[in-house]
């Protein structure tokens, strides 16, 4: 289980999770649910969406790996992962993959009809990023638009539908977010993607074209969360987790260069758990005091 968990990178779940309950409170702001009536129900939203993420998010990286297992072999940075020093087996991460997906759809069954007829396409679009490198550069905005999806798909989890411009505020800024550090991960694997013939953004355009590009997905992003607090009401303390959300991501990219890509670790993991769980306090603290 300890090897599973290590090849999953289960511990970077943060990045995605506190945006899924950024939009799971937002929307029980919405919807007047917050109230000491309703905690039971609430925490059965929690609960549900929680195994969703989990779910959803073993699913994708047990399919990315095991899809991807011939192409890290010959990649030096993915060369002694778990699944190519033979300490975990194809067959088991295919059975963890596809327990995953079971998982999120019958998180979505408890939570509510739109959530799992919305199911399926979360299905194809987490198997999918996977082969998305072989045919397109634009495997960057897949998996950003796929995790973004959590944002979203959590506030239809609470309110069975996405007819408010929240959710797809929300959903962009994580979009453009997840994308934009993508592509500075990406940076690292410019050559064994050229030789591999595979498709990426550094590779097809170059390590200073993606990173002037990285940053302006995280100017985009900020400008989307600045469009959500106006649009939900948020008060002061989510305006200053905003502007340490907008500092680090100037950090972030100061710690990478197209000469210079060492730090690319601390930027992409240590940074952006920072940001995630700082944009989820910011936001419940300012419901709280809006």
């Amino acid at each position: 289980m300890r090897t599973f968990l290590e090849m999953i990178k289960f511990e970077h779940t943060v990045f995605a999770l506190p945006f899924a309950y950024l939009g799971m409170v937002l929307a029980w702001a919405e919807t007047g649910a917050l109230n000491a009536s309703a905690w039971a129900g609430l925490f059965w939203q929690w609960f549900w969406i929680t195994v969703a993420m989990v779910g959803a998010r073993t699913a994708a990286m047990s399919f990315n790996r095991v899809i991807d297992a011939e192409i890290d072999a010959r990649n030096p940075r993915t060369a002694n992962r778990p699944l190519q020093t033979g300490r975990i087996g194809r067959r088991t991460v295919w059975m963890a993959g596809v327990l995953g997906l079971a998982v999120m759809v019958l998180a979505a069954w408890q939570l509510n009809r739109f959530v799992l007829a919305l199911s399926p396409l979360a299905v194809m679009g987490l198997v999918g990023y996977a082969y998305t490198k072989r045919f397109t550069w634009l495997c960057h905005l897949w998996l950003g638009v796929v995790d973004g999806a959590a944002a979203a798909g959590a506030w239809a989890a609470v309110t069975a539908n996405l007819a408010h411009p929240i959710p797809w505020l929300l959903w962009a800024a994580v979009a453009v977010w997840i994308a934009g550090f993508d592509l500075i991960y990406a940076c690292q694997d410019v050559e064994v993607d050229r030789r591999d013939g595979l498709f990426s953004i550094p590779a097809r355009f170059g390590v200073p074209f993606a990173l002037r590009l990285a940053q302006v997905f995280h100017i985009l992003t900020v400008l989307l969360l600045v469009a959500v607090g106006f649009r939900a009401g948020l008060g002061w303390p989510y305006w200053l987790g905003l502007a340490v959300v907008a500092g680090l991501l100037v950090y972030e990219h100061s710690l990478v260069k197209p000469t210079d890509l060492s730090k690319v670790n601390l930027a992409f993991f240590t940074m952006n758990g920072y940001i995630s769980v700082i944009a989820f306090l910011a936001t419940a603290l300012g419901l709280w005091l809006s």
